[in-house]
C-alpha cells in the first residue's frame, strides 16, 4: 500500500522482520525525545516478552522539538522513522503509518505516555486466541482506572453521548489512544479513512460497522495524566466539527465506498498479508 505524501526516512534499527506479526504506528507531535523513545522502548519490550515479531514506524506529524532528530540518532531494533514536513494531524500521521504497515495486526499508540505500552502484551494475546477484527482499549470498561481531571472526563463523557446518539456503534468509547486492527481489515478500510485528525478513531469505528466487520473486542485500560496534557476548546471544537463530518458522509451522503459485508477481506483491490 504506497504512502500518499512524499516522506523523509530513517532506518533507526536492523532489519526488519519479513512479515512481521504485529506492526505498532506511533505518531507523535512534540511529545519530548525522552517521552517518545520511553514509549517506544517499552513497546518494543511489551511485543518481544510475548514473542511477537513486530516492526515500530514512529511517524512525526511536523514535530518541531527534536524528538525526531533525536530517534534518527540512536538505535532501536524494527523501529523505522517516517518525517512529515507539516503538522497535518494524528488521523493524518495514522494513515501515513498505516499505509506502511505489513503486519498481521496493525496498531497504534498515543507517544505521550498517557497510556501504559505494557497493555499491547494482552492485545497480542487476544488478537492470537480470537483472531477478532478490531481490539480497542476502553475507559468505561470495568477494569479500566482512569486518572485525568474532571474537566477532561466531563468532555469525554459528553462525546460519549454525542457519538451514541449520532452512530449507535455498540461501543461506547472510540478515542482511547490504543487499538490494533486485523491486516486484512485494514486492507478493506484504508483507502477509505478521511480524517486527518482525532476522529480518526471513530471514522474507523464507524466503517468497520458499514463493512460489516463486527467482531470487536475491548479491553481495560489504564490512563495517567501527565504533565502538560490538556484538552482545548480548539481541539473539542475541531472533533466536534470532524464528528459532524464524518456523520455527514456516511449517513447522509455515503461518500465512503459501497457497503460490502466482512467479507470484504477478500475484496480484490486489498493486498494480501
Amino acid at each position: 500500500m504506497p504512502s500518499e505524501d512524499p516522506v523523509v526516512e530513517s532506518d533507526a534499527g536492523s532489519a526488519r522482520p519479513p512479515v512481521p506479526e504485529i506492526s505498532l504506528v506511533v505518531p507523535f507531535y512534540n511529545p519530548g525525545p525522552s517521552v517518545l523513545r520511553d514509549t517506544l522502548d517499552r513497546s518494543a519490550a511489551a511485543l518481544a516478552g510475548v514473542g511477537a515479531t513486530y516492526e515500530l514506524i514512529a511517524v512525526s506529524d511536523g514535530s518541531t522539538d527534536g524528538s525526531a532528530e533525536a530517534l534518527a540518532r540512536q538505535t532501536l531494533a524494527g523501529l523505522e522513522v517516517v518525517v512529515l514536513d507539516e503538522n497535518r494531524g494524528k488521523g493524518h500521521a495514522l494513515r501515513v503509518g498505516f499505509a506502511r504497515a505489513r503486519g498481521g495486526y496493525v496498531g497504534f499508540i498515543d507517544a505521550d505516555g498517557e497510556i501504559p505500552p505494557e497493555v499491547l502484551a494482552e492485545f497480542v494475546r487476544v488478537a492470537r486466541t480470537e483472531r477478532p477484527d478490531l481490539i480497542s482499549a476502553s475507559k468505561l470498561h470495568p477494569e479500566s482506572r482512569a486518572r485525568y481531571p474532571l474537566v477532561r472526563r466531563l468532555y469525554s463523557r459528553g462525546y460519549q453521548r454525542l457519538v451514541g446518539v449520532l452512530f449507535n456503534l455498540g461501543v461506547v468509547d472510540t478515542q482511547t489512544g490504543v487499538k490494533l486492527v486485523s491486516g486484512r481489515v485494514l486492507d478493506v478500510v484504508l483507502p477509505r479513512l478521511q480524517e486527518e485528525r482525532f476522529a480518526l478513531d471513530l471514522e474507523l469505528f464507524v466503517l468497520l460497522g458499514r463493512l460489516g466487520f463486527d467482531q470487536v473486542v475491548e479491553l481495560p485500560v489504564t490512563i495517567e495524566k501527565r504533565a502538560g496534557s490538556t484538552v482545548s476548546l480548539r481541539s473539542v471544537r475541531s472533533i466536534l466539527v470532524d464528528t459532524l463530518g464524518i456523520f455527514w458522509r456516511t449517513r447522509v451522503r455515503r461518500r465512503t465506498g459501497p457497503v460490502a459485508t466482512g467479507a470484504a477481506a477478500s475484496d480484490p483491490q486489498s493486498e494480501p498479508r
